[in-house]
């Protein structure tokens, strides 16, 4: 499976969930569909699905993420990106390109209004999932890599810092912040 086939499989989830932006819902239906696909395609999905998370670590969305969720640990951040992923191909791509945008998303504005955390850790396992439901065995740990990028040293400043997180991410902080 390559990147292309599995933002495919995501967006075939997401026409299928009856709220698409309920990421859990997303992340489900999107694990069902690999699970009949060969055991090869699988470990290959897996890889992309790191191969996205790694695209989407940088400083500016990790900032992003601490300001739309009132804070966000490593873990946290992961599960905001497996968020992100299950929003589909094009909402990933501009928010990796300019996080700012997110305040676009009526989830987002929503999120907002009722504090909810825009995080859905079951992302992260909707390949581990389907492996299993496919095999009943588990990936191999040696069946992808994980690669984390150089993050921004421009970047690198203490995102409780609500002033400097607004100059940075004015939309989203007008949102979540004031």
């Amino acid at each position: 499976m390559n990147r292309q086939q599995f933002r495919q499989l995501v967006e075939a989830a997401r026409d299928q969930a009856p709220d698409p932006d309920d990421a859990g819902d997303v992340a489900r239906r999107a694990s069902a569909r690999p699970a009949t696909r060969p055991a090869a395609e699988t470990v290959a999905a897996q890889q992309v699905l790191w191969d996205l998370m790694a695209d989407s670590c940088t400083n500016p969305l990790w900032a992003a993420a601490c300001v739309i969720d009132g804070g966000c640990s490593d873990d946290g951040f992961d599960c905001f990106r497996g968020w992100l992923i299950a929003q589909g191909r094009e909402v990933f791509g501009r928010a990796v390109v300019r996080p700012d945008a997110l305040a676009d998303l009526p989830v987002v504005r929503a999120s907002a209004a009722d504090g909810h955390c825009l995080e859905c850790e079951e992302v992260l396992s909707i390949v581990w999932n389907a492996r299993i439901r496919a095999t009943g065995r588990r990936l191999a740990g040696d069946a992808f890599t994980i690669r984390y990028p150089e993050l921004d040293p421009t970047w690198d400043f203490d995102f409780d810092d609500h002033a400097e997180t607004t100059r940075r991410l004015p939309r989203p902080a007008a949102l979540h912040l004031e």
